[in-house]
């Protein structure tokens, strides 16, 4: 979203993300907000009249912020699609690992999606309608240069995938330990890749 926003409203998203990170939609009222942000509930309604506008711009700003971040890693990488894969892996092993921004707002409010406002749903599903994307012209890309053998559709390995590393968030969070993300993540990386060395070497005998 690129409305333009006052210092106030900007603060007020900041932590309302943060709220989401840790407890999802439900987990937090206007008080809530209001006593971290250290601002009158009326002052928060005057921003976003209701939680729904709020969370809605939250997820708005998440998800232009995330497309921002594929296109970079994509552009950052010209076209190694191995190492696309493994810069967004990495991202999220830092975040999880530094606690800056551990878990994807957008897994957690997936949880209550059929609780959720309409607009705010509409929001959390494009979010995986865009990852789900730019996975599946990764993993195209990664097979057409042979750097990963893919068991199904680019499509279906994406949303596998993406699974893969949501879930990988989860037990990370669930067990308190960073470094099981890496560790349930990297074998499926591995595993594409082994796989297209093992055709390499044939192909070469």
């Amino acid at each position: 979203m690129n409305t333009e926003r006052s210092l106030k409203a900007a603060e007020i998203i900041d932590h309302t993300r943060m709220l989401l990170t840790s407890g999802g939609y439900k987990s937090f009222s206007y008080a809530d907000l209001a006593e971290r942000v250290q601002i009158r509930k009326a002052s928060i309604h005057h921003h976003f009249p209701n939680k729904a506008d709020l969370v809605q711009a939250v997820v708005s700003d998440y998800r232009q912020q995330a497309r921002a971040g594929m296109s970079a890693t994509s552009q950052h990488f010209a076209g190694d699609a191995l190492g696309e894969i493994n810069g967004y892996v990495n991202y999220w092993a830092t975040c999880i690992k530094e606690n800056n921004s551990p878990f994807c707002i957008c897994v957690m409010l997936a949880v209550e999606l059929p609780l959720l406002p309409q607009e705010v749903a509409k929001e959390v599903n494009g979010h995986f309608a865009d990852l789900t994307e730019w996975l599946t012209d990764v993993f195209t890309r990664g097979e057409k240069s042979g750097v990963f053998i893919l068991n199904e559709s680019a499509a279906t390995e994406a949303s596998s995938f993406m699974a893969i590393v949501h879930g990988a968030m989860i037990a990370a969070r669930a067990f308190d330990n960073p470094d099981l993300f890496l560790q349930i993540v990297q074998p499926a990386i591995n595993k594409l890749r082994k796989t297209a060395l093992a055709l390499a070497k044939r192909e070469a005998v």
